[in-house]
Protein backbone atom coordinates (compact mmCIF):
# COMPACT_ATOMS: atom_id res chain seq x y z
CA UNK A 1 0.00 0.00 0.00
CA UNK A 2 2.74 2.43 1.02
CA UNK A 3 4.82 1.46 -2.04
CA UNK A 4 1.85 2.24 -4.28
CA UNK A 5 1.51 5.64 -2.59
CA UNK A 6 5.17 6.40 -3.39
CA UNK A 7 4.94 5.39 -7.07
CA UNK A 8 3.95 8.87 -8.39
CA UNK A 9 7.08 10.32 -6.76
CA UNK A 10 9.48 8.06 -8.68
CA UNK A 11 11.61 9.09 -11.68
CA UNK A 12 11.67 12.79 -10.78
CA UNK A 13 15.01 14.57 -11.16
CA UNK A 14 17.24 15.54 -8.24
CA UNK A 15 16.87 19.20 -9.22
CA UNK A 16 13.08 19.00 -8.93
CA UNK A 17 13.47 17.69 -5.38
CA UNK A 18 15.85 20.55 -4.57
CA UNK A 19 13.33 23.05 -5.98
CA UNK A 20 10.69 21.36 -3.84
CA UNK A 21 12.76 21.68 -0.66
CA UNK A 22 13.52 25.34 -1.41
CA UNK A 23 9.85 26.03 -2.08
CA UNK A 24 8.71 24.27 1.10
CA UNK A 25 11.06 26.34 3.27
CA UNK A 26 10.07 29.56 1.53
CA UNK A 27 6.32 28.92 1.64
CA UNK A 28 6.29 27.63 5.23
CA UNK A 29 7.59 31.04 6.17
CA UNK A 30 5.11 32.89 3.96
CA UNK A 31 2.91 34.24 6.72
CA UNK A 32 2.37 37.88 5.82
CA UNK A 33 0.18 37.71 2.68
CA UNK A 34 -2.68 35.49 4.04
CA UNK A 35 -3.09 37.88 6.97
CA UNK A 36 -2.28 41.10 5.13
CA UNK A 37 -5.85 42.45 5.01
CA UNK A 38 -6.32 41.71 8.72
CA UNK A 39 -2.93 43.26 9.57
CA UNK A 40 -3.71 46.43 7.65
CA UNK A 41 -7.14 46.88 9.26
CA UNK A 42 -6.45 45.67 12.80
CA UNK A 43 -2.80 46.59 13.43
CA UNK A 44 -2.23 49.52 11.06
CA UNK A 45 -5.74 50.95 11.47
CA UNK A 46 -6.34 51.41 7.72
CA UNK A 47 -9.90 51.47 6.39
CA UNK A 48 -11.07 48.50 4.30
CA UNK A 49 -12.12 50.89 1.53
CA UNK A 50 -10.40 52.79 0.11
CA UNK A 51 -7.04 52.32 1.90
CA UNK A 52 -6.69 48.50 2.02
CA UNK A 53 -8.26 48.29 -1.45
CA UNK A 54 -5.69 50.72 -2.87
CA UNK A 55 -2.81 48.84 -1.19
CA UNK A 56 -4.05 45.60 -2.79
CA UNK A 57 -4.09 47.40 -6.16
CA UNK A 58 -0.44 48.37 -5.61
CA UNK A 59 0.19 44.71 -4.71
CA UNK A 60 -1.28 43.71 -8.06
CA UNK A 61 0.72 46.35 -9.97
CA UNK A 62 3.95 45.18 -8.38
CA UNK A 63 3.12 41.57 -9.23
CA UNK A 64 2.31 42.56 -12.83
CA UNK A 65 5.64 44.37 -13.27
CA UNK A 66 7.60 41.60 -11.53
CA UNK A 67 6.08 38.83 -13.65
CA UNK A 68 6.73 40.65 -16.92
CA UNK A 69 10.30 41.65 -16.04
CA UNK A 70 10.98 38.20 -14.56
CA UNK A 71 10.00 36.52 -17.83
CA UNK A 72 12.27 38.81 -19.84
CA UNK A 73 15.19 38.35 -17.43
CA UNK A 74 14.77 34.56 -17.40
CA UNK A 75 15.33 34.42 -21.17
CA UNK A 76 18.28 36.84 -20.98
CA UNK A 77 20.28 35.80 -17.89
CA UNK A 78 18.81 32.41 -16.91
CA UNK A 79 16.37 31.15 -14.32
CA UNK A 80 19.03 30.34 -11.68
CA UNK A 81 20.10 33.96 -11.30
CA UNK A 82 16.56 35.32 -11.38
CA UNK A 83 15.36 32.94 -8.64
CA UNK A 84 18.38 33.65 -6.43
CA UNK A 85 18.20 37.45 -6.72
CA UNK A 86 14.42 37.51 -6.22
CA UNK A 87 14.51 35.43 -3.03
CA UNK A 88 17.57 37.13 -1.53
CA UNK A 89 16.39 40.72 -1.98
CA UNK A 90 12.76 39.99 -1.05
CA UNK A 91 13.94 38.50 2.24
CA UNK A 92 15.29 41.88 3.35
CA UNK A 93 12.23 43.66 2.00
CA UNK A 94 9.87 41.46 4.03
CA UNK A 95 11.76 42.34 7.21
CA UNK A 96 11.80 46.04 6.35
CA UNK A 97 8.17 46.52 5.36
CA UNK A 98 6.94 46.15 8.95
CA UNK A 99 8.63 49.44 9.83
CA UNK A 100 6.57 51.46 7.34
CA UNK A 101 4.00 53.64 9.06
CA UNK A 102 1.93 55.73 6.67
CA UNK A 103 -0.58 54.60 4.05
CA UNK A 104 1.54 55.91 1.14
CA UNK A 105 4.72 54.33 2.50
CA UNK A 106 3.00 50.95 2.75
CA UNK A 107 1.46 51.22 -0.72
CA UNK A 108 4.86 51.96 -2.31
CA UNK A 109 6.57 49.35 -0.12
CA UNK A 110 4.15 46.60 -1.09
CA UNK A 111 4.59 47.51 -4.78
CA UNK A 112 8.40 47.17 -4.56
CA UNK A 113 8.13 43.97 -2.50
CA UNK A 114 5.79 42.17 -4.90
CA UNK A 115 7.73 43.39 -7.95
CA UNK A 116 10.85 41.71 -6.56
CA UNK A 117 9.17 38.55 -5.23
CA UNK A 118 7.29 37.91 -8.50
CA UNK A 119 10.44 37.97 -10.60
CA UNK A 120 10.63 34.42 -9.23
CA UNK A 121 7.38 33.11 -10.77
CA UNK A 122 8.28 32.72 -14.48
CA UNK A 123 11.79 31.60 -13.57
CA UNK A 124 10.64 28.61 -11.50
CA UNK A 125 8.25 27.48 -14.26
CA UNK A 126 11.09 27.48 -16.81
CA UNK A 127 13.29 25.70 -14.25
CA UNK A 128 10.66 22.99 -13.76
CA UNK A 129 10.38 22.57 -17.52
CA UNK A 130 14.17 22.31 -17.82
CA UNK A 131 14.47 19.73 -15.03
CA UNK A 132 11.63 17.49 -16.26
CA UNK A 133 10.55 15.68 -19.43
CA UNK A 134 7.23 15.17 -21.19
CA UNK A 135 6.51 12.03 -19.17
CA UNK A 136 6.94 13.56 -15.70
CA UNK A 137 6.39 17.30 -16.27
CA UNK A 138 2.94 17.50 -14.67
CA UNK A 139 4.07 15.35 -11.73
CA UNK A 140 7.12 17.60 -11.29
CA UNK A 141 4.87 20.65 -11.23
CA UNK A 142 2.52 18.87 -8.83
CA UNK A 143 5.40 18.04 -6.46
CA UNK A 144 6.52 21.67 -6.28
CA UNK A 145 2.88 22.72 -5.82
CA UNK A 146 2.57 20.24 -2.95
CA UNK A 147 5.52 21.98 -1.30
CA UNK A 148 3.81 25.34 -1.86
CA UNK A 149 0.57 24.12 -0.32
CA UNK A 150 2.17 22.20 2.52
CA UNK A 151 4.06 25.37 3.33
CA UNK A 152 0.83 27.30 3.01
CA UNK A 153 -0.82 24.84 5.41
CA UNK A 154 1.94 25.21 8.00
CA UNK A 155 2.46 28.96 7.49
CA UNK A 156 -1.04 30.31 8.28
CA UNK A 157 -1.46 27.89 11.19
CA UNK A 158 1.84 29.06 12.70
CA UNK A 159 0.99 32.66 11.84
CA UNK A 160 -2.31 32.44 13.69
CA UNK A 161 -0.49 31.13 16.78
CA UNK A 162 2.20 33.83 16.56
CA UNK A 163 -0.40 36.60 16.25
CA UNK A 164 -2.41 35.21 19.18
CA UNK A 165 0.61 34.66 21.44
CA UNK A 166 3.07 37.34 20.30
CA UNK A 167 2.49 39.92 17.55
CA UNK A 168 2.20 40.51 13.79
CA UNK A 169 5.86 41.63 13.71
CA UNK A 170 7.08 38.02 13.93
CA UNK A 171 5.40 37.21 10.61
CA UNK A 172 7.61 39.69 8.74
CA UNK A 173 10.82 38.41 10.32
CA UNK A 174 10.05 34.75 9.57
CA UNK A 175 8.91 35.57 6.00
CA UNK A 176 12.16 37.43 5.34
CA UNK A 177 14.54 34.91 6.90
CA UNK A 178 12.99 31.90 5.15
CA UNK A 179 13.23 33.70 1.78
CA UNK A 180 16.94 34.34 2.38
CA UNK A 181 17.45 30.70 3.43
CA UNK A 182 15.71 29.53 0.24
CA UNK A 183 18.00 31.78 -1.84
CA UNK A 184 21.06 30.07 -0.31
CA UNK A 185 19.65 26.66 -1.31
CA UNK A 186 19.35 27.93 -4.89
CA UNK A 187 22.92 29.29 -4.77
CA UNK A 188 24.40 26.15 -3.22
CA UNK A 189 22.69 23.44 -5.27
CA UNK A 190 21.33 24.93 -8.51
CA UNK A 191 23.37 28.02 -9.29
CA UNK A 192 25.39 27.25 -12.41
CA UNK A 193 26.21 28.71 -15.77
CA UNK A 194 23.19 28.73 -18.01
CA UNK A 195 23.34 26.57 -21.12
CA UNK A 196 24.79 28.46 -24.08
CA UNK A 197 22.00 29.73 -26.24
CA UNK A 198 23.41 29.02 -29.67
CA UNK A 199 20.46 26.79 -30.56
CA UNK A 200 18.03 29.23 -28.92
CA UNK A 201 19.29 32.13 -31.04
CA UNK A 202 18.67 30.16 -34.21
CA UNK A 203 15.11 29.40 -33.12
CA UNK A 204 14.43 33.04 -32.24
CA UNK A 205 14.36 34.04 -35.92
CA UNK A 206 10.80 32.71 -36.18
CA UNK A 207 9.86 33.47 -32.58
CA UNK A 208 6.18 33.89 -31.68
CA UNK A 209 5.28 36.49 -29.08
CA UNK A 210 2.74 35.26 -26.50
CA UNK A 211 0.48 38.28 -27.03
CA UNK A 212 0.20 37.32 -30.75
CA UNK A 213 -0.64 33.66 -30.04
CA UNK A 214 -4.46 33.46 -30.24
CA UNK A 215 -4.77 30.16 -28.39
CA UNK A 216 -2.48 31.41 -25.63
CA UNK A 217 -4.45 34.67 -25.30
CA UNK A 218 -7.76 32.81 -24.83
CA UNK A 219 -6.08 30.52 -22.31
CA UNK A 220 -4.59 33.57 -20.56
CA UNK A 221 -8.07 35.08 -20.24
CA UNK A 222 -9.45 31.86 -18.74
CA UNK A 223 -6.70 31.71 -16.10
CA UNK A 224 -7.15 35.43 -15.43
CA UNK A 225 -10.86 34.93 -14.68
CA UNK A 226 -9.99 31.95 -12.51
CA UNK A 227 -7.35 34.05 -10.74
CA UNK A 228 -9.74 36.95 -10.07
CA UNK A 229 -12.05 34.55 -8.24
CA UNK A 230 -9.26 32.62 -6.52
CA UNK A 231 -7.68 35.79 -5.12
CA UNK A 232 -10.91 36.32 -3.16
CA UNK A 233 -9.92 33.15 -1.30
CA UNK A 234 -6.68 34.90 -0.28
CA UNK A 235 -7.92 38.43 0.33
CA UNK A 236 -11.59 38.18 1.36
CA UNK A 237 -12.16 34.76 2.92
CA UNK A 238 -10.12 35.60 6.09
CA UNK A 239 -12.31 38.70 6.52
CA UNK A 240 -15.43 36.60 5.93
CA UNK A 241 -14.32 34.10 8.58
CA UNK A 242 -13.65 36.98 10.97
CA UNK A 243 -16.80 39.09 10.47
CA UNK A 244 -19.48 36.53 9.55
CA UNK A 245 -18.34 33.18 10.98
CA UNK A 246 -16.70 34.95 13.99
CA UNK A 247 -13.46 32.95 14.03
CA UNK A 248 -10.28 34.26 15.66
CA UNK A 249 -6.88 34.42 13.92
CA UNK A 250 -5.82 31.01 15.20
CA UNK A 251 -9.03 29.37 13.95
CA UNK A 252 -8.73 31.19 10.59
CA UNK A 253 -5.21 29.83 10.25
CA UNK A 254 -6.48 26.28 10.85
CA UNK A 255 -9.24 26.63 8.22
CA UNK A 256 -6.75 27.97 5.67
CA UNK A 257 -4.36 25.15 6.59
CA UNK A 258 -7.03 22.61 5.55
CA UNK A 259 -6.47 23.71 1.93
CA UNK A 260 -2.76 22.95 2.09
CA UNK A 261 -3.14 19.59 3.84
CA UNK A 262 -5.78 18.35 1.38
CA UNK A 263 -3.52 19.21 -1.54
CA UNK A 264 -0.53 17.61 0.19
CA UNK A 265 -2.43 14.32 0.64
CA UNK A 266 -4.40 14.17 -2.62
CA UNK A 267 -2.65 16.10 -5.40
CA UNK A 268 0.15 13.76 -6.42
CA UNK A 269 -1.97 10.55 -6.45
CA UNK A 270 -4.77 12.27 -8.39
CA UNK A 271 -2.43 13.96 -10.88
CA UNK A 272 -0.49 10.74 -11.45
CA UNK A 273 -3.71 8.80 -12.07
CA UNK A 274 -5.48 11.21 -14.45
CA UNK A 275 -2.44 12.71 -16.26
CA UNK A 276 -2.32 10.22 -19.14
CA UNK A 277 -5.97 9.13 -19.01
CA UNK A 278 -7.69 12.45 -19.78
CA UNK A 279 -6.97 15.49 -21.93
CA UNK A 280 -5.55 18.30 -19.86
CA UNK A 281 -8.16 20.74 -21.17
CA UNK A 282 -10.93 18.50 -19.73
CA UNK A 283 -9.21 18.38 -16.35
CA UNK A 284 -8.96 22.18 -16.34
CA UNK A 285 -12.71 22.36 -17.12
CA UNK A 286 -13.49 20.12 -14.16
CA UNK A 287 -11.27 22.19 -11.87
CA UNK A 288 -13.04 25.40 -12.92
CA UNK A 289 -16.43 23.78 -12.22
CA UNK A 290 -15.33 22.90 -8.68
CA UNK A 291 -14.07 26.47 -8.19
CA UNK A 292 -17.49 27.82 -9.20
CA UNK A 293 -19.24 25.44 -6.80
CA UNK A 294 -16.91 26.46 -3.94
CA UNK A 295 -18.23 30.03 -4.15
CA UNK A 296 -21.82 29.11 -4.94
CA UNK A 297 -22.29 26.95 -1.82
CA UNK A 298 -21.51 30.00 0.33
CA UNK A 299 -24.67 31.64 -1.04
CA UNK A 300 -26.76 28.73 0.26
CA UNK A 301 -25.77 28.88 3.90
CA UNK A 302 -23.10 31.02 5.58
CA UNK A 303 -22.16 28.59 8.32
CA UNK A 304 -18.98 26.87 9.48
CA UNK A 305 -20.13 23.60 7.87
CA UNK A 306 -20.59 25.29 4.50
CA UNK A 307 -17.23 27.03 4.90
CA UNK A 308 -15.53 23.64 5.28
CA UNK A 309 -17.42 22.21 2.27
CA UNK A 310 -16.40 25.28 0.25
CA UNK A 311 -12.76 24.83 1.30
CA UNK A 312 -12.80 21.16 0.25
CA UNK A 313 -14.28 22.07 -3.16
CA UNK A 314 -11.77 24.82 -3.89
CA UNK A 315 -8.89 22.57 -2.76
CA UNK A 316 -9.86 19.72 -5.11
CA UNK A 317 -10.52 22.31 -7.84
CA UNK A 318 -6.92 23.47 -7.42
CA UNK A 319 -5.67 19.91 -7.85
CA UNK A 320 -7.39 19.61 -11.23
CA UNK A 321 -6.96 23.16 -12.49
CA UNK A 322 -3.54 24.49 -11.56
CA UNK A 323 -1.03 21.67 -12.26
CA UNK A 324 -2.59 20.98 -15.65
CA UNK A 325 -2.96 24.66 -16.55
CA UNK A 326 0.74 25.10 -15.75
CA UNK A 327 1.62 22.16 -18.01
CA UNK A 328 -0.75 23.45 -20.70
CA UNK A 329 1.01 26.84 -20.64
CA UNK A 330 4.45 25.21 -20.88
CA UNK A 331 3.24 23.10 -23.82
CA UNK A 332 2.05 26.26 -25.61
CA UNK A 333 5.33 28.11 -24.93
CA UNK A 334 7.68 28.34 -27.91
CA UNK A 335 11.32 27.28 -27.75
CA UNK A 336 13.64 30.20 -27.18
CA UNK A 337 11.20 32.43 -25.31
CA UNK A 338 9.75 30.13 -22.66
CA UNK A 339 10.54 32.80 -20.06
CA UNK A 340 8.48 35.41 -21.90
CA UNK A 341 5.57 32.98 -22.28
CA UNK A 342 5.66 31.99 -18.62
CA UNK A 343 6.12 35.61 -17.58
CA UNK A 344 3.00 36.43 -19.56
CA UNK A 345 1.24 33.42 -18.02
CA UNK A 346 2.11 34.45 -14.44
CA UNK A 347 0.88 37.96 -15.25
CA UNK A 348 -2.62 36.43 -15.16
CA UNK A 349 -2.34 36.15 -11.40
CA UNK A 350 -0.73 39.58 -11.16
CA UNK A 351 -3.56 41.09 -13.19
CA UNK A 352 -6.02 39.17 -11.01
CA UNK A 353 -4.51 40.75 -7.89
CA UNK A 354 -4.87 44.12 -9.60
CA UNK A 355 -8.60 43.65 -10.30
CA UNK A 356 -9.55 41.44 -7.36
CA UNK A 357 -9.57 44.27 -4.74
CA UNK A 358 -12.87 45.23 -6.33
CA UNK A 359 -14.11 42.28 -4.26
CA UNK A 360 -13.34 44.26 -1.09
CA UNK A 361 -15.38 47.17 -2.47
CA UNK A 362 -18.29 44.82 -3.26
CA UNK A 363 -18.15 43.49 0.31
CA UNK A 364 -18.00 47.02 1.70
CA UNK A 365 -21.05 48.22 -0.28
CA UNK A 366 -23.17 45.12 -0.91
CA UNK A 367 -22.01 42.35 1.42
CA UNK A 368 -20.26 39.01 1.05
CA UNK A 369 -23.14 37.16 -0.61
CA UNK A 370 -23.13 39.40 -3.70
CA UNK A 371 -19.38 38.76 -4.06
CA UNK A 372 -19.96 34.99 -3.96
CA UNK A 373 -22.53 35.30 -6.78
CA UNK A 374 -20.15 37.51 -8.81
CA UNK A 375 -17.27 35.03 -8.42
CA UNK A 376 -19.55 32.17 -9.51
CA UNK A 377 -20.60 34.05 -12.67
CA UNK A 378 -16.98 34.93 -13.53
CA UNK A 379 -15.99 31.26 -13.25
CA UNK A 380 -18.91 30.17 -15.45
CA UNK A 381 -17.63 32.60 -18.11
CA UNK A 382 -14.20 30.96 -17.73
CA UNK A 383 -15.80 27.54 -18.22
CA UNK A 384 -17.48 28.69 -21.44
CA UNK A 385 -14.23 30.16 -22.81
CA UNK A 386 -12.38 26.93 -22.00
CA UNK A 387 -15.02 24.91 -23.82
CA UNK A 388 -14.74 27.24 -26.87
CA UNK A 389 -10.95 26.83 -26.80
CA UNK A 390 -11.35 23.05 -26.61
CA UNK A 391 -13.61 23.08 -29.68
CA UNK A 392 -11.57 25.59 -31.72
CA UNK A 393 -8.06 24.19 -31.09
CA UNK A 394 -8.21 20.41 -31.39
Amino acid sequence: MFTKFLTPYKNLSKEIWILTLMTLINRAGAMVIPFLSLYLTKSMGFSLSPQVTVIMVFYGLGSLVGSWVGGKLTDKIGYHKVMYVSLFISGFLFVGIQFLETFMQFAIGIFILTAITDLFRPAIYVAMSSYSNEDNRTRSIALVRIAINLGYAVGPAMAGLLIAKLSYSWLFWIDGLTAILASFIIYKFLFQKDIKKKETKEIKRDIVRPYKDVQFIIFWLVIFLCGVSFVQFIEVWPLFYDKIIHLNEQEIGMILALNGFLIFILEMPIVSYVDKKFKHINLILFGLLLFALSFFVLTINQSLTMVIISMVLISIGEIFCFPFSNTYALDLAKKGNEGEYMGFYTMTFAAAFLVAPLGLMIVQNYGFEILWYAATVILIIGLLLTYIMKRKFK
